[in-house]
C-alpha cells in the first residue's frame, strides 16, 4: 500500500510548481550561495528534491548538482524542466532513508519538506538524517527546513495555512495537533495535474528545537543552528520564535569526521 506522500506526487508536478510554498525560491538559493561562499567547486545533493526547482537554480549558477526524491513523477517534471533550461543534473530515484552515498558532497539541501518529516514514524525521519550525515564528507553541511513544533502550540495550523492558499491550490480538513506525539493529522483536497479531484489521509511530524539539535549531534554534527524560515527570505538574522511555522536547520560536521 503507497504512503500518502507517495500517491501525492504521482501526478502532481506542475500543480506543485503553482503552490504557494514553491515561490521563494531564488531567495533560498541565494541564501545557500551565501553559506558555502559561493565555493563552484564543491557538490551539492538536493534530498527530496521534487520538481528540481532549488537543483536547476543552483545549476544553473554553476554548481554541480544530484537531486533526489521518492517520486518519478516528480523527478520526471524536473528532468524536462532541466532540459528547458539547459542545465545538466544527475537527477535519480532514490529513498531518502538509505540514500547510496558515502562521504561524497560538500553540502546537503532538503528545503520545503523533502522527505523530513513525512515519514510514519520517528525512526524513519531519524533514517533520512543519518543518511544525509553519511553522504556528506568531513566538514560537510546539511541545511534543511522542518515544521516548527512550537507553533502549533500557540496557532491554529489549520487558520495558518488557509490564510496563505489561493485559489487552485491544495487545501487541508479536519486537522487535528496530537501533543503526545507532535503530529497533524489532516485530510489533503487537491486536484493533480489531469484535473482528478482527490483526498488523502496525511500525517506530519512537527519537531521542537531540542530534539533536532539532539539527533543532529548524535549523528557528529558539530554546530547546530536553527533559525526562523522565511518564505524565499532565509537569514541567519531570524531568531525562530513561536510565530514561525517551520524552522531552518543549518548543521556542520567538524573537518576530520564524517557519519
Amino acid at each position: 500500500m503507497k504512503q500518502w506522500y507517495e500517491e501525492l506526487f504521482e501526478n502532481y508536478g506542475k500543480k506543485y510548481d503553482e503552490e504557494v510554498f514553491t515561490q521563494g525560491t531564488m531567495g533560498e538559493c541565494d541564501f545557500i550561495e551565501k553559506e558555502i561562499g559561493y565555493d563552484k567547486t564543491l557538490k551539492i545533493l538536493d534530498i527530496g528534491c521534487g520538481t528540481g526547482r532549488h537543483s536547476i537554480e543552483l545549476a544553473k549558477r554553476g554548481y554541480t548538482v544530484c537531486g533526489v526524491d521518492l517520486s518519478e513523477g516528480q523527478l520526471r517534471r524536473a528532468r524536462e524542466k532541466a532540459a528547458d533550461q539547459k542545465v545538466q543534473i544527475d537527477f535519480q530515484k532514490q529513498d531518502a532513508r538509505n540514500l547510496p552515498f558515502s562521504h561524497e558532497f560538500d553540502l546537503a539541501i532538503m528545503l520545503c519538506e523533502g522527505g523530513f518529516p513525512l515519514m510514519e514514524t520517528d525512526e524513519m525521519n531519524f533514517q533520512i538524517l543519518q543518511s544525509a550525515a553519511r553522504a556528506l564528507k568531513p566538514g560537510g553541511k546539511l541545511i534543511f527546513t522542518t515544521l516548527n513544533g512550537l507553533f502549533p502550540l500557540f496557532h491554529s495550523v489549520k487558520d495558518f495555512l488557509d490564510a496563505a492558499a489561493k485559489e487552485g491550490n491544495a487545501s487541508c480538513a479536519d486537522m487535528s495537533f496530537d501533543l503526545m506525539t507532535f503530529r497533524d493529522h489532516s485530510t489533503l483536497l487537491f486536484a493533480d495535474d489531469s484535473g482528478n479531484e482527490k483526498e488523502l489521509q496525511c500525517s506530519e511530524r512537527y519537531y521542537v528545537p531540542s530534539e533536532i539539535t539532539w539527533l543532529l549531534k548524535s549523528l557528529g554534527f558539530e554546530t547546530v543552528g536553527i533559525l526562523g524560515a522565511r518564505l524565499g527570505a532565509f537569514s541567519r538574522a531570524d531568531a525562530l520564535t513561536t510565530e514561525d511555522f517551520e524552522m531552518l536547520v543549518i548543521a556542520s560536521q567538524p573537518a576530520g569526521k564524517s557519519a
